[in-house]
């Protein structure tokens, strides 16, 4: 068979698959089950019966965009510190528990929000919830300990930012896209602010929004519902309901020109990236069909080696070694359609950037390919196939959909609103978004360090 068979082939067997899922999606109202405590915990169970294993996760919404100048990084310090010890375990103690039980565990901070999970046989749910509502309430945070880890975190931005160019200027690049939006600012924090921080400004932190009436328990797994709900009742249901402080919106301001900047870092090519403000869904709301398409829109760019911008900068042209796109429109900050690419030698981030622009403009003028849509759409499709293989990846959904306000009874919401988006909607957004006034170019510019001389 040719390329083009077997990518045929490759597209009707996720299509089959998919169906497959079919039914059960239409009915998951069966299977997914949802009750608030009277402390304000949200709990939303999800039946997975396959195997004997259950992903207990808690969400709270706070994270980065959350943050205040001079504290950046706090939403990041604070999950390093809620294994540190609480009233009646102490430091590291939490995930030794964890892993004597056969589990595993960890945490993550995003912009938006920081969740804990464990992932453990189904009848250590009730032990897992004991310690997880334990440090709900119960943390201590000690100056010594914060010491430590605030130690740990600085070597964690050096390893992931400081000596690495693309994220060094990917930091850059935020920062001088948006004047106001909270989101740019980078999650680990400026490393300034890090050398400032105490274990107060965690403590403050913590009292401000780790509570109940802030937070999603998720449970997906092998579980019964209301034998769930009663555990949560009793284990959970006894923190005390408190107030989170209101959260004051800070907006983007409209640009009003191109911006450009280039950063000079150790590295072996150079780097440019494009982005350009564009809307994303707000308040849960679906009315809005352009973040859609400018999701669509991403996948008909940068979706597999067919896609226009590999084909065109990457295989034809030869300007770039890879290139990417990146859209999300989940955002509770300002979202960006950013695309990025690694130069090749002799070539310039003005040839780059003009056939980026090139490529958008003909989008513009005669919109996309049937046959573009339906790889996009198939590949939609395919996802949410994935993302049902593992009871993490099914709490890791509803979950992120929930901390921007948007139900889980709204998932299959989501895969009509981008299986209905047009040619004409993709083309449409392109000419309402994607122009210079909105525009902003960083360049990474690779210096080279001196190899010390040996003797």
């Amino acid at each position: 068979m040719n390329n083009r068979q077997i990518f045929k082939c490759i597209l009707l067997s996720i299509t089959l698959i998919y169906q497959s899922f079919a039914f059960a999606e239409q009915n998951q109202g069966k299977y997914i089950h949802e009750k608030q405590l009277s402390n304000g915990l949200r709990v939303i169970v999800k039946e997975d019966h396959r195997s004997p294993t259950v992903a207990h996760m808690v969400w709270y919404k706070t994270g980065s965009v959350d943050e205040d100048i001079g504290v950046t990084g706090v939403a990041h310090v604070l999950e390093h510190m809620m294994f540190k010890g609480t009233k009646t375990i102490g430091p590291g103690e939490f995930s030794k528990r964890v892993a004597a039980l056969g589990g595993r565990e960890n945490a993550f901070t995003s912009n938006d929000y920081t969740a804990y999970f464990q992932q453990i046989e189904k009848s250590h749910l009730a032990k897992v919830m004991q310690l997880e509502a334990d440090r709900m309430h119960n943390l201590e945070l000690s100056e010594e300990e914060f010491k430590k880890e605030i130690q740990v975190i600085m070597e964690e931005r050096r390893l992931r930012t400081d000596d690495k160019a693309p994220s060094l200027l990917y930091e850059q690049f935020m920062a001088t896209a948006l004047n106001s939006a909270p989101n740019r600012h980078p999650v680990i924090g400026w490393m300034n602010d890090l050398k400032n921080m105490s274990y107060k400004d965690a403590r403050d932190w913590y009292d401000s929004w780790y509570t109940p009436k802030n937070a999603v328990l998720l449970v997906v797994g092998d579980v019964n519902p209301n034998e769930v709900f009663a555990m949560a009742e009793s284990i959970y249901g006894k923190i005390p309901a408190k107030e989170i402080k209101e959260r004051k919106l800070k907006l983007e301001p409209v640009q009003q020109g191109r911006k450009y900047f280039e950063l000079s870092a150790p590295a072996e090519n150079s780097v440019v990236m494009l982005g350009w403000k564009v809307p994303k869904i707000e308040n849960g709301q679906f009315n809005n069909n352009d973040p859609f398409a400018i999701d669509v829109l991403t996948g008909i760019l940068d979706g597999n080696q067919n896609s226009r911008l590999n084909r065109q900068l990457v295989i034809d042209k030869k300007i770039v070694s890879s290139i990417g796109t990146s859209y999300d429109g989940f955002s509770r900050g300002q979202s960006m359609l950013n695309i990025s690419g690694v130069l090749l030698p002799g070539k310039t981030p003005e040839m780059f950037e003009s056939e980026v622009k090139r490529i958008l403009k003909e989008i513009a003028q005669n919109g996309v390919k049937p046959e573009e849509l339906k790889r996009v759409k198939i590949a939609v499709n395919a996802a949410q196939v994935y993302k049902k293989d593992s009871v993490f990846g099914q709490a890791m959904e509803i979950g992120e959909l929930e901390m921007h306000d948007i139900s889980w009874r709204q998932i299959d919401t989501i895969d009509e609103k981008l299986q209905s988006i047009t040619s004409e909607q993709v083309q449409e957004v392109v000419k309402k978004f994607i122009n210079d006034s909105q525009l902003t170019v960083g360049v990474l510019k690779p210096i080279t360090l001196k190899k010390a001389s040996s003797n």
